[in-house]
């Protein structure tokens, strides 16, 4: 009965967690496991013939079956969670990955070979590459005679590898080279009948045979046997860095480890690893602090040492040169602009100072690679002597020949000789800088690689490494930037050179004889080279000058002080100036891209409406999934039909949009009513727009049609200028046809029927000012708002009655005094004008008749108002389509206010200028959810706010104010807004907040929301499920019946979060890690961050956590800790359910703690994609929108190399808090928009900025992770990312349609 018990419930997510697809566990909730793609993605990895039986030893759940990662946690001894979490992250990838082939067939789904290629290729890119660097045969003899199965096979052992590195994960060459060995290691385990433990996981302590008894004890460990040896020697140099401030050449880094395996050298290390080797061996601590090994083994190829001779070693070029540069314009310049023999020699003088400056470059080299010279390859410790001997030799010879030219004359054959070196030297680096620099010749030398002389040539150029190859750009990009910066040369030269100013010895005033000689200068930034040639040869030809307090230096040496104080500006000036044109350069190209882009088109609250009326069509166009109904309707031409078509698609995706702008109270109620958008998938035949376009236009309408005696035409040719008028007096037309005829029957539908239809025919006609009296619409208009102030409500006895007696009233006030002609005249004074009167009464209401139906209509009616029962058939509008559009009609006939600045709030109103404008931006094509790439977003958090506690809200600053006092202050219109939407009055206390645990939650999550708050950025980031649940649900409608769907829907009843595929779609293409390094402890010591944590788990079901747990306990009589990365959610019931728990090798922080955070939990991590979020980061709705079309960014044509990085905006949302937040903002804005934009493009050498940025996931993970974490060294570690990237050939581009919040400095 126990075992029973046990089994059903294991069968329960309440003893079985699990992430998010249930694999371990059934579920008949989760509807992710009747996904096609899932359930052929979990067969795929389903067990086969061609592998070994498993041991009889080895259990598996009773909810699936076994497949080929129980193979490979049973020979390497994988951790179980470590096994379930690569599980779920395999068939994630697999799924995601046939989805964006096709749907496959609901009956026993196959996964597409080309779906598995593709995530093999992918996952094992990294270690194909490092194979074929080294060179090495791979694993597997031939990629295309590998059978999908086997492909799943290898790809399942990579990912359990990088699941249990741990810090190894830093080194992913390392992970290569561990990957290598224990595949080579399957491939004999394969042949044998039985599985058996891998030799290299197999525990010391067991000297015997393997076998079954190894696998039950545990004896078989990846964890102890392969990566702690690499993460104990990682350790051991780590502490003895003295918290990064050891010289870099005592202490092996991440990347020294790593770079050992790029070279053959590595396999020395044997397999399994042989610890005797020295790259094992750890440091000891010497005498006075200095670091020493038993076994010395440094550095592989680098050291970085901190000097200020960097200044030069790593811009030498630029040094080379701007001096070379400046020396021939100094020597043109004394000549006169003449180029004779004399101007010639001298300017062969630039000669020898470029190998003079190489020669100290050389230097420079021997000098930045001390400490790594026992461990280099040869070949680099080769490179660095050679070209010190050449520079060397060629420094000797070129100065000795420049000097004997000299003394020779120019007539002479050493002269000949000088030229001819000069001129050979300088072709050889012209040819060479060519074939390594220029597109099409960068291909020539790869072809022709296998020529002696063309590696030799390559090998001087630039030291061959494992990354850093094949970095050359298309030709077409290599011309602009080329021409990018000869522009910035150009004009920084002109403006040296040609730069012309008076300038004369009456600039100065000169003391003569025994008195002192003042010496006055205008140079500043207005004198340049050219200028100051005349005043420099004068200066030199004063003579006898008396100087009062330099006299040392300048006499008898030609005033050399005096002209070192004029130069000395030019020449700083010119060293610096060239910044000046690229920030001028830089931000005409950057305006000139934007305004390509069409940033900024609508920048006000009066573009947003005068626009509006285009953003469906874009929307659809952009944002949108293609849908046939509309490719039918644009190839028809059918416009009116297209662009109802295009509003009803818009309307459910702006509402929510709106919808979500009041949530966040950056709108008010009534704001809200204005903004949202009918669902345009009703009868009436035109596109109803929000009613903040329309308000009050009827009302203005009404005085034109009133004030004109004009023709028909003329008075709708003056309506029409407004076109939202316009739009709002055809709505009300056709919404009171349509609520009149479905609201009466017999009748009452006649007489509506007929009094339309005379209407009709009078416009067509063209006498509709005959026919009508215009001067009695307000009366007209007062009927209508109390018919329709009726029928808005609720349905009552009371109501029916008063709805009828309204309509009568119209019913007399139409037909006594709006038709035909006033009755006032039919009983005037004047007998004969009374007469006439009649008779014109008598002869229109005859012709309205005739064309408005036939006589018996008009009989008919008349009849059953005789008997007082013309609207006693009232059908009460129930239908909440109905409802909404007599509400709507309420709106547009009372509303006599202008809606020109709704909304009022500056947030609201940036938000949406934004996501508008960005409807017209270029963009890809949005993929359907069930096609797009699936993607995770990654937050560090340690011990920031979550949550502002009421402590903290009530806590005064020196000036006695407290938090939410000011928060009251800056945000005056949000606070009236929370206020409204917790139904509390504008003048309820603080304290009465207080007293209501709802109201305190609600208030404490308003404030954090307007701070820095972790809960703030989980809020923005959860808008990324919800967004997709939105699209989701709607594309699914759209395959079945859009508007039957929402035929029974209100304006805003779309319970789009309550459809099951919606959430599991979502969940499928979206994961949300949080990595809360220290949440462990926070619980154990009862934090309050921690109960905030917890709090935020509760709210958002989708989000999850992941900490370091630290384990203390004793082991054979010694203190022990163990640290365990873990992945928890939220229960039913709140509480924190532990889903994964993947044990370390030790302490998990050895280098940077930002960059060590994220590296521990990227293994929970899901997806094709990953957007890195600090948690002083904030998203919307609206954005998350653009998301799919964002991530499609990755398989756009931008080049030669694909995009790794996918650069986000940034705005500041703490810009009105302070002086210093505005201009952080500005800075902040400056940058990343201008700035970005030129380094991108036509540059692009655009690097990781700032953490919105989106990875390529599988890429980046393969590649050591997202950031970098050796300890000072990598101090910044975001851009190491995009660094990485470009010397793996990918690129990093921003895109400026998208964009985030982040917040700054405030004080």
């Amino acid at each position: 009965m126990k075992r029973v018990m046990q089994k059903d419930a294991a069968r329960t997510e309440d003893v079985v967690a699990y992430n998010i697809i249930p694999l371990d566990a059934l579920s008949t909730t989760n509807a992710i496991v009747t996904f096609p793609e899932v359930r052929a993605a979990i067969s795929a990895l389903q067990y086969h013939r061609d592998l070994p039986r498993l041991p009889g030893s080895f259990s598996v759940p009773d909810a699936r079956n076994s497949d080929m990662l129980d193979l490979l946690h049973c020979v390497f001894g994988f951790q179980k969670d470590n096994v379930t979490n690569q599980r779920e992250h395999i068939v994630h990838l697999l799924a995601n990955e046939q989805s964006r082939l096709g749907k496959l067939s609901a009956n026993e789904p196959k996964i597409d070979e080309g779906a598995v290629h593709v995530v093999f290729s992918k996952s094992l890119d990294n270690y194909i590459k490092w194979c074929n660097y080294l060179p090495l045969r791979p694993v597997w003899n031939n990629t295309e005679s590998l059978t999908k199965e086997k492909k799943l096979l290898y790809v399942c052992l990579y990912y359990l590898i990088w699941g249990e590195a741990a810090n190894v994960r830093f080194l992913p060459e390392g992970l290569c080279y561990i990957f290598h060995h224990l595949a080579r290691e399957l491939e004999e385990i394969m042949r044998k009948q039985i599985a058996e433990p891998a030799e290299s996981c197999i525990s010391k302590k067991q000297t015997t045979e393997p076998t079954e008894s190894c696998i039950s004890n545990n004896e078989v460990s990846f964890l102890d046997r392969v990566i702690y040896p690499l993460y104990e020697i990682i350790a051991a140099e780590t502490a003895n860095n003295d918290n990064g401030r050891a010289p870099h050449s005592a202490w092996r880094n991440y990347d020294d480890f790593n770079e050992f395996f790029w070279s053959l050298k590595c396999f020395h290390l044997d397999w399994p690893w042989n610890i005797s080797n020295p790259f094992f061996s750890k440091p000891s601590r010497k005498e006075k602090g200095f670091l020493g090994r038993n076994h010395h083994y440094g550095k592989t190829s680098f050291v970085e040492h901190r000097t200020f001779l960097h200044l030069y070693h790593s811009f030498h070029r630029l040094w080379i040169f701007l001096i070379m540069m400046f020396q021939g314009l100094m020597i043109i310049a004394f000549n006169n602009r003449k180029f004779d023999a004399n101007t010639v020699l001298e300017l062969l003088s630039l000669g020898p100072t470029y190998v003079i400056m190489k020669f100290i470059e050389s230097i420079l080299d021997i000098l930045m690679m001390y400490g790594a010279y026992s461990t280099s390859r040869g070949s680099a410790i080769t490179r660095v002597l050679w070209r010190f001997c050449w520079f060397t030799a060629a420094s000797l010879v070129i100065c000795y020949l420049y000097i004997k030219a000299i003394q020779d004359g120019t007539n002479s054959a050493i002269f000949k000789i000088y030229v001819f070196v000069i001129s050979a030297y300088a072709g050889a680096q012209i040819i060479i800088s060519l074939l390594m620099s220029v597109p099409c010749c960068r291909g020539l030398t790869d072809a022709c690689y296998r020529w002696s002389v063309v590696r030799l040539a390559k090998w001087m150029h630039q030291e061959h490494n494992y990354v850093g190859r094949g970095m050359h750009e298309r030709p077409l990009d290599y011309i602009k930037y080329v021409a990018f910066w000869l522009a910035i040369l150009g004009a920084k030269f002109s403006f040296t050179y040609f730069l012309q100013e008076s300038f004369s010895l009456s600039s100065f005033p000169l003391f003569h004889q025994n008195q002192s000689v003042f010496v006055y200068f205008k140079v500043a930034f207005l004198m340049q080279i050219e200028p100051l040639v005349k005043p420099t040869r004068e200066i030199i030809n004063f003579k006898r000058l008396d100087y009062a307090w330099h006299d040392i230096f300048s006499k008898n040496n030609y005033n050399a002080l005096t002209i070192l104080c004029l130069w000395a500006p030019v020449v700083s000036i010119y060293l610096l100036d060239i910044h000046v044109f690229y920030t001028v350069m830089s931000a005409i190209c950057g305006f000139l891209i934007g305004a390509r882009d069409r940033l900024g088109e609508i920048r006000s609250v009066e573009a947003v409406h005068r626009f509006f009326e285009k953003f469906p069509e874009a929307f659809m166009d952009k944002l949108h999934v293609a849908v046939p109904k509309r490719k039918q309707l644009l190839s028809s031409g059918q416009h009116t039909e297209l662009n109802k078509f295009d509003a009803s698609r818009f309307a459910p995706f702006w509402n929510e949009i709106v919808r979500n702008l009041r949530e966040e109270d950056y709108i008010n109620n009534t704001e809200l009513d204005l903004l949202l958008m009918p669902k345009n998938n009703g009868d009436l035949p035109i596109v109803q727009w929000p009613l903040f376009l329309l308000a009050s236009k009827v009302f203005l309408a009404k005085d034109i049609a009133i004030d004109c005696k004009d023709s028909q035409e003329e008075l709708w040719l003056r309506i029409s200028k407004d076109e939202y008028m316009q739009y709002a007096v055809v709505e009300c037309f056709h919404s009171i046809y349509y609520i009149l005829t479905s609201i009466l029957e017999k009748e009452g539908r006649l007489w509506v029927e007929r009094i339309f239809s005379g209407v009709r025919e009078s416009i067509s006609k063209k006498n509709i000012q005959t026919d009508v009296h215009f001067s009695k619409l307000p009366n007209v208009i007062a009927k209508l708002v109390a018919v329709a102030g009726i029928l808005k409500e609720n349905e009552s006895d009371a109501l029916k009655k008063g709805a009828i007696n309204a309509i009568q009233d119209l019913y007399e006030v139409v037909y006594h005094e709006v038709l035909f002609v006033d009755m006032r005249s039919i009983f005037s004074s004047n007998v004969l004008q009374s007469c006439v009167a009649l008779c014109h009464f008598i002869h229109n209401s005859l012709m309205f008749m005739k064309s408005s139906g036939n006589m018996d209509d008009w009989t008919q009616i008349n009849r059953a108002r005789a008997e007082g029962r013309l609207f006693n058939y009232l059908k009460w509008p129930n239908d909440p389509g109905l409802k909404d559009l007599i509400k709507r009609l309420y709106s547009l006939l009372t509303i006599k206010e202008s809606a020109a600045n709704v909304p009022k709030n500056l947030e609201a109103r940036r938000r949406l200028e934004f996501f508008t404008n960005s409807l017209f931006m270029q963009m890809p094509v949005a993929r359907p959810v069930s096609e797009m790439l699936s993607f995770s977003v990654f937050t560090p958090y340690y011990s920031e706010t979550v949550l502002y506690s009421i402590s903290e809200l009530q806590k005064k600053n020196e000036d006695g104010i407290t938090t939410l006092f000011y928060l009251q202050k800056i945000y005056p219109d949000e606070w009236k807004n929370f206020l409204a939407r917790i139904n509390r009055d504008e003048s309820t206390s603080d304290s009465e907040l207080f007293s209501s645990p709802n109201d305190m939650l609600e208030l404490r999550l308003w404030a954090s929301y307007r701070g820095q708050t972790l809960a703030r950025t989980v809020r923005g980031m959860m808008y990324y499920r919800k967004a997709l649940m939105l699209q989701s649900y709607l594309e699914k409608l759209q395959s079945e019946d859009f508007e039957s769907a929402f035929a029974t829907a209100g304006l805003s009843d779309i319970h789009f979060e309550l459809s099951p595929e919606a959430r599991a779609q979502a969940d499928l293409k979206f994961t949300y890690v949080v990595t809360c390094q220290i949440y462990g402890l926070q619980k154990g010591d009862g934090k309050p961050e921690a109960a905030d944590i917890a709090l935020l788990m509760q709210r958002n079901e989708a989000l999850r956590v992941a900490y370091v747990d630290i384990v203390e306990s004793i082991k054979d009589g010694k203190p022990s800790t163990e640290y365990y990365s873990k992945l928890v959610k939220a229960d039913i019931h709140g509480k924190d359910k532990e889903i994964y728990s993947i044990k370390l090798p030790g302490n998990f922080k050895l280098g940077e703690g930002k960059p060590e955070n994220q590296n521990h939990a990227i293994i929970f991590t899901r997806g094709n994609a990953v957007q890195t979020i600090d948690m002083n980061q904030d998203n919307y709705f609206e954005e998350a929108l653009k998301m799919r079309n964002l991530l499609e960014e990755f398989y756009q044509d931008h080049g030669k190399h694909k995009p790794s990085i996918l650069g986000v905006r940034e705005h500041v949302f703490t810009g009105s808090v302070s002086s210093l937040a505005s201009f952080m903002s500005n800075q902040e804005t400056s940058f990343v928009t201008l700035g970005q934009r030129v380094l991108a493009n036509p540059l692009k050498v655009r690097m990781h900025y700032g953490h919105p940025d989106v990875f390529d996931r599988i890429f980046h993970i393969s590649r050591g992770g997202i950031s970098k974490a050796s300890r000072v060294i990598n101090i910044s570690e975001d851009i190491y990312a995009a660094n990485e990237d470009f010397q793996s050939v990918f690129t990093s581009r921003p895109y400026r349609y998208f964009w985030s919040d982040q917040g700054l400095v405030t004080d």
